[in-house]
């Protein structure tokens, strides 16, 4: 039961707890503190992403059962800014407020077996797939979906971690000693672009998607977002956000809800969007949204697990392009900010505070304008620039954009 101290504006503030400590609960504060909202959080570090801008976080780990339930004493609701809290833990904390989304959604983006098998019952497009536990198991598959497959581990897995392209099912070994419960071996599909439906829920199922966007992968991190997704045409953006509200209403998703997925050639020869995995939380292919839409999905994400109205999803530009940044070969990337914010006034920058490492999340950039290749271009030059690099972007042409339809590749990249 919530603790209410003081009177007045300060007890009928509503106030959310947050489970994690990362950059999403970061980005959670400053609409919070925008709609007078308190945000709690449980983090892993209190000088990590999180502890550094929200006042009321304490010390905890995800699975610290005594840490999430102190929590509950403080709000009106709880909710998770990863997908690693144990569903035992989040069903006692239901029993004290509401835990949104609730454990009996979340466990299909916790476990991508039981997602699967969810996703088949509600007839959605997606690979082809099978539950392995042996190599034999994994060596029938292979032969089944044409001799080369996507081995996955149903839990725990996140940007390309836990993800492996297999043709020799003696490859699985070492993996299959690690999941008694078996593992994902799906088909190896050869799609034509990666997009990502964002869309909001509350309680009440009202619901509010924003834009279909393209993103775009390497080594299995997003390095990139284009919203909306070009040259995608009309037919497969419905698709997609028919498909993203059907999973949100039939698995009473409450929060923000992405639907990765492939967009690849069916059997009929037409487009059509296959579903990869889900996150039941702000995404990184919605960062574009803090700019670039009337309401982003911080914002929608509070107003839906506080059960109030959601904001409009309406982008402000005809196109917004998001860049992470990756790494620096800077000590700090904000060394930069003089000479990125001169060279690139309209880049929107966003640090997480997190110290540097190869290849880390440190960040993205948002740029919002009337030309995809253009907003791409200035955000690719900006990042290079936190990333202590000359200015241009490796590999990077200014002339081009991977704001296209790509040609068919491997699903793995």
């Amino acid at each position: 039961m919530r603790h209410v101290v003081g009177t007045g504006a300060e007890a009928a503030a509503p106030a959310v707890g947050v489970v994690g400590g990362g950059q999403l609960a970061r980005m959670m504060q400053e609409p919070a503190a925008a709609l007078g909202i308190q945000l709690h959080a449980l983090v892993e570090a209190l000088d990590g992403a999180a502890g550094q801008v929200i006042p009321h976080a304490r010390l905890g780990e995800a699975d610290d059962a005594p840490g999430v339930l102190q929590l509950t004493q403080d709000v009106d609701v709880i909710t998770v800014e990863h997908e690693h809290v144990p569903e035992q833990i989040l069903a006692q904390a239901a029993t004290r407020v509401p835990v949104r989304p609730g454990p009996h959604a979340l466990r299909f983006a916790q476990d991508k077996l039981a997602m699967r098998q969810r996703m088949d019952e509600l007839g959605v497009p997606q690979p082809r797939w099978r539950n392995v536990a042996s190599t034999a198991d994994v060596a029938r598959g292979l032969e089944e979906f044409g001799g080369v497959g996507v081995l996955k581990m149903p839990r725990d897995g996140y940007d390309g971690k836990g993800v492996m392209l297999i043709r020799d099912a003696d490859d699985a070994q070492a993996w299959l000693t690690e999941a008694p419960g078996g593992l994902l071996l799906e088909e190896h599909i050869a799609f034509q672009m990666e997009v990502a439906q964002l869309l909001a829920r509350r309680p009440s199922g009202e619901v509010r998607c924003w834009p279909l966007v393209q993103t775009v992968q390497k080594g299995g991190i997003c390095t990139e977002v284009i919203a909306p997704a070009p040259g995608i045409g009309d037919a497969v953006a419905r698709q997609a956000q028919q498909v993203g509200e059907r999973i949100a209403a039939e698995l009473d998703v409450t929060g923000i809800l992405a639907v990765e997925m492939f967009v690849a050639r069916g059997e009929d020869g037409n487009l059509r969007p296959y579903v990869n995995e889900l996150a039941m939380r702000p995404h990184n292919s919605g960062h574009w949204t803090i700019e670039g839409a009337v309401t982003s999905q911080f914002e929608q994400h509070l107003r839906a697990v506080l059960d109030l109205p959601l904001g409009s999803a309406q982008p402000r530009a005809p196109y917004a392009v998001m860049v992470n940044v990756l790494g620096s070969a800077l000590e700090d990337p904000r060394r930069a900010y003089a000479r990125v914010m001169a060279e690139y006034p309209q880049v929107k920058i966003h640090i997480y505070g997190k110290a540097v490492r190869p290849g880390r999340k440190l960040g993205h950039v948002t740029v919002l304008g009337e030309s995809a290749p253009e907003a791409l271009a200035m955000a690719r030059g900006a990042v290079a620039m936190l990333q202590g690099d000359d200015g241009i972007a490796p590999g990077a042409d200014t002339a081009t954009t991977a704001a296209v339809v790509r040609p068919e590749r491997d699903a793995s990249q």
